[in-house]
């Protein structure tokens, strides 16, 4: 069974309080720049929600041949999901506290790993407050340990080499903010700019101004003017792979799967031999 892409607040919370099963929540608290994700979820979180941890959780540790948040290696995913207390066939909610874009990754990992019945909080921590829904503070006791049993490989994923196939015969969008596609700033990697072929898609544009994802029919709008038309390969790349799992979740509500480039800019600007366009066209 696969679950709707997102789920909204008062959906989730009569979950939590009359499911059966309830759910699994995770909040993933994340951003660029800022380590105090664990500090954020102990100040404020979703009752019964457990802290998952984008760096060490969510990813294996950075090499300059597979970026900054390379995919974990998965019997140390399938530990972490046991520690989050998921149990086969158990759904799961998953949230952060900025629009989703950190709490992505960990929907598309554990489609990934086949967990089908996984949903995103529409419009994260901020619609849930605004719902004027309860909130816990401080470190609940650890759920009891789950079963679950993963299976990598359920979602499409590109190497470099891919990533420039897609980019040359497909669509390849890059979901970083306009002026790093650019290559007029780069705060992180080695080198600015893009890779050739891809097209500029910010994550933010997936996102109505109230935090929540747009309607089918505007995703479908956008994406059909970056040329998404149901009919060519789609990949979604970013800095590090974190937030063009985003664009992987806008694109599976209008139906399509995209292939994600784990890699992403750090991986292919660390590497001398690649490529980089920058400017406002593809290249």
């Amino acid at each position: 069974m696969t679950a709707p892409v997102l789920t909204t607040p008062a959906e989730l919370y009569s979950r939590l309080f009359h499911g059966d099963p309830v759910p699994v929540v995770l909040d993933v608290r994340w951003r660029l720049g800022d380590p105090h994700g664990h500090e954020h979820y102990l100040a404020g979180h979703i009752p019964g929600a457990v802290h998952a941890d984008l760096d060490t959780e969510l990813a294996a540790p950075p090499a300059p041949e597979s970026g900054r948040h390379p995919l974990p290696d998965p019997a140390a995913l399938q530990r972490a999901a046991r520690r989050w207390g998921l149990d086969q066939g158990r759904p799961v909610v998953v949230y952060d506290d900025n629009g989703n874009t950190a709490a992505a990754r960990a929907w598309w990992l554990l489609r990934w790993a086949g967990v089908g019945r996984v949903s995103l909080l529409d419009g994260a921590l901020a619609a849930w407050r605004a719902a004027g829904l309860p909130i816990e503070t401080g470190e609940p006791a650890p759920p009891a340990e789950g079963n679950v049993v993963l299976a990598t490989g359920q979602l499409p994923v590109l190497d470099a080499d891919a990533a420039a196939e897609v980019a040359r015969t497909g669509v390849l969008l890059d979901a970083r903010a306009a002026e790093r596609y650019r290559g007029e700033t780069e705060p992180v990697d080695p080198r600015a700019g893009h890779i050739p072929g891809a097209l500029s898609a910010p994550t933010g544009d997936n996102l109505a101004p109230d935090g929540t994802f747009h309607s089918v029919e505007e995703l479908t709008r956008r994406f059909a003017a970056l040329g998404v038309d149901g009919t060519t390969q789609v990949g979604v790349y970013c800095g590090s792979g974190v937030t063009a799992a985003h664009t992987a979740v806008a694109l599976a509500r209008v139906g399509v799967t995209a292939a994600l480039y784990p890699g992403s800019w750090s991986a292919w600007s660390a590497d001398t031999t690649r490529p980089a366009a920058v400017g406002a066209a593809p290249g």
